[in-house]
C-alpha cells in the first residue's frame, strides 16, 4: 500500500524533472508516440474494414459459403474500444507535452487573404504580415496566372477567371507552390525558376534555406533585395511554407467575394479575408502616375479638354467601384459562411494610425502582433519627405494619404464621384462640391470608420 501511495508523488516529480530538464526530449517522444499510434490506428482501421464486410463478401473471397452473422460482432466491438483508447492516449500525450512545453500552444493554422485593388496601399499593408516570422507570405502570386491565362472582362470570362484564381489560391494556402509552375513563363526546369514575380517582396522566399547560393550567369529578374540568392527552388519554397505556422497572400486580382465561399468552407483551411479599400479619387490620381501610359486620355482631357473621355473608360471605372462595393456589402451582411472571417479596412485609417490598425488586423486573424512587426511599422511610417517612391512601402503615412487632393484636377474628381458615389457613401468618403473644398485640408473627406466593418 505504501508503494502505491508513493507512485503518484514519484510520477509528479518525474514530470517536474522532465519539464525542467528534458522538455525537448519529451516532445520528441510525443512525436514518436504519435507516429506509432497512427500506425496502430491504420492497422485497426484496416482490420475493422475487413470485419465490416458482409459475410457474403468474405465468403466469396475465401471460396466458402456464407453463414449467418451475429447481430453484433464481438471482435469488432473490442476493436472499437481499443481504437477509442488509442485516441484517448494520444490526447493525453498531447496535453502532457503542452504542459511540459510551458503551455505554449501555437494555435490553429491561419490562412490570411489580403484582398485589394491596385494603388490602394496593399503592398504597404501586406508588409504587416510579411514581417511576422511565423507567416509564409506571398506577394501577388496570381500575377502569373493573369499573364498566362487570357480572360476578357465581363460576362462568363470574368467568372472563369475568378474560378481559376480561387482554385490557385486554395493550392497556395495548402502550400502546393508547384501549381505556379504551369503559369510561370518561361516554364521552370527541375523546379527552378529565376522568374518568380516580385520574389524580393516575400521574406520567406529570401531566407534560408530557400535562398540558395547564387549561380553565375543566371539572370534573376525578380531578385531578393538584401541578399544574393540563386534561382528560386520551388521545392524548398514549398517545404518552407509547410514549416511556417501560418500563410498570408496579397492579391489585387480577386474582385468577387462570393466566389471565395468554397475556399472559406474548405475544412482544411481557416481563412480570414481582409478587404482593403481606398478613396477612388486617390486611386485614380495614383494610377495616373504609376501607369501613366494607360491614362493619357484622362490626362489630356483634364489639361486640355479636347479629347473627350471615352464612355468605355468611365464604365470601366464605374464597374470597378461597383465590384468593390458589392463584395464589401456581402461581407458586411455577415452571411453564415463568412461570419467572423471578413474585415473591411480603409487605407486612410491605416495611414493615420498604422500600429493601431495592424493590431486590429492581427486580432481579427487570431494572431499575436510581434515586436518585429511593430519595429517595421515604426521605421516605415516616418520616412523622409523625399524618400517615398511610387512603389515604395516606406512613407510618412500621416502626410501621404491626402496628398492626392492637390494633384488631381477637380473635373477628374467629379467624374470619379459621379461613377463611384454608391461605393464612396458605403465607405465613408465625402464628396467635394468645389475645387476649393477639394484642396482645403480643414475640410475632411473622411467620415469616422464604423465598428461594424469588423465581422
Amino acid at each position: 500500500m505504501e508503494i502505491r501511495r508513493a507512485l503518484p508523488q514519484d510520477f509528479r516529480e518525474l514530470l517536474h524533472c522532465l519539464k525542467m530538464k528534458s522538455k525537448y526530449a519529451v516532445l520528441l517522444v510525443f512525436v514518436v508516440g504519435l507516429v506509432i499510434i497512427e500506425k496502430e490506428n491504420n492497422f485497426i482501421s484496416r482490420v475493422s474494414d475487413k470485419l465490416k464486410q458482409s459475410p457474403q463478401a468474405l465468403a466469396e473471397a475465401n471460396g466458402t459459403e456464407a453463414s449467418p452473422a451475429p447481430a453484433e460482432n464481438g471482435s469488432l466491438a473490442s476493436l472499437r474500444e481499443l481504437d477509442a483508447a488509442f485516441f484517448q492516449l494520444r490526447s493525453h500525450l498531447r496535453n502532457i507535452t503542452l504542459q511540459l512545453a510551458g503551455d505554449e500552444d501555437p494555435g490553429p493554422r491561419r490562412h490570411i487573404l489580403l484582398m485589394a485593388t491596385t494603388r490602394t496601399g496593399s503592398s504597404f499593408v501586406g508588409e504587416f504580415f510579411n514581417q511576422q516570422g511565423s507567416i509564409f507570405y506571398l506577394f501577388e502570386p496570381l500575377w502569373h496566372i493573369e499573364r498566362t491565362v487570357t480572360f476578357e472582362p465581363g460576362g462568363a470570362n470574368a467568372v472563369g477567371s475568378a474560378l481559376v484564381y480561387r482554385d490557385v489560391l486554395k493550392q497556395l494556402f495548402l502550400c502546393d507552390l508547384y501549381i505556379l509552375e504551369s503559369f510561370i513563363s518561361p516554364a521552370p526546369e527541375g523546379h527552378l525558376t529565376p522568374f518568380m514575380f516580385r520574389r524580393g517582396s516575400s521574406r520567406s522566399l529570401c531566407e534560408e534555406p530557400v535562398c540558395t547560393p547564387s549561380a553565375k550567369k543566371v539572370f534573376e529578374k525578380y531578385h531578393c533585395k538584401n541578399r544574393r540568392c540563386g534561382p528560386l527552388n520551388i521545392t524548398l519554397a514549398t517545404e518552407a511554407c509547410r514549416r511556417k505556422q501560418h500563410v498570408a497572400l496579397k492579391t489585387v486580382r480577386i474582385r468577387q467575394l462570393e466566389f471565395l465561399q468554397p475556399l472559406v468552407e474548405d475544412p482544411r483551411l481557416d481563412v480570414r479575408i481582409i478587404q482593403l479599400v481606398r478613396d477612388p479619387r486617390a486611386v485614380l490620381a495614383s494610377r495616373m502616375v504609376a501607369f501613366s501610359g494607360k491614362y493619357e486620355t484622362w490626362k489630356k482631357w483634364a489639361s486640355e479638354g479636347e479629347a473627350p473621355l471615352r464612355e468605355e473608360e468611365v464604365q470601366r471605372l464605374r464597374g470597378n467601384c461597383e465590384s468593390i462595393r458589392l463584395s464589401a456589402e456581402l461581407g458586411l451582411r455577415r452571411p453564415g459562411w463568412l461570419r467572423g472571417r471578413y474585415m473591411l479596412v480603409r487605407y486612410e485609417d491605416v495611414a493615420r494610425a498604422p500600429l493601431q490598425k495592424a493590431e486590429e488586423m492581427y486580432r481579427f486573424a487570431g494572431l499575436p502582433l510581434t515586436p518585429q512587426v511593430e519595429e517595421w511599422i515604426g521605421k516605415n511610417t516616418q520616412a523622409p519627405r523625399d524618400g517615398s517612391g511610387v512603389y515604395s512601402t516606406r512613407k510618412n503615412s500621416s502626410e501621404q494619404f491626402e496628398k492626392w487632393r492637390f494633384s488631381i484636377p477637380f473635373k477628374l474628381a467629379q467624374v470619379v464621384q459621379d461613377a463611384c458615389a454608391p461605393a464612396m457613401r458605403l465607405f465613408g468618403y465625402k464628396l467635394a462640391g468645389s475645387p476649393a473644398a477639394l484642396a482645403n485640408r480643414s475640410f475632411s473627406l473622411l467620415e469616422e470608420a464604423q465598428p461594424s466593418w469588423v465581422t
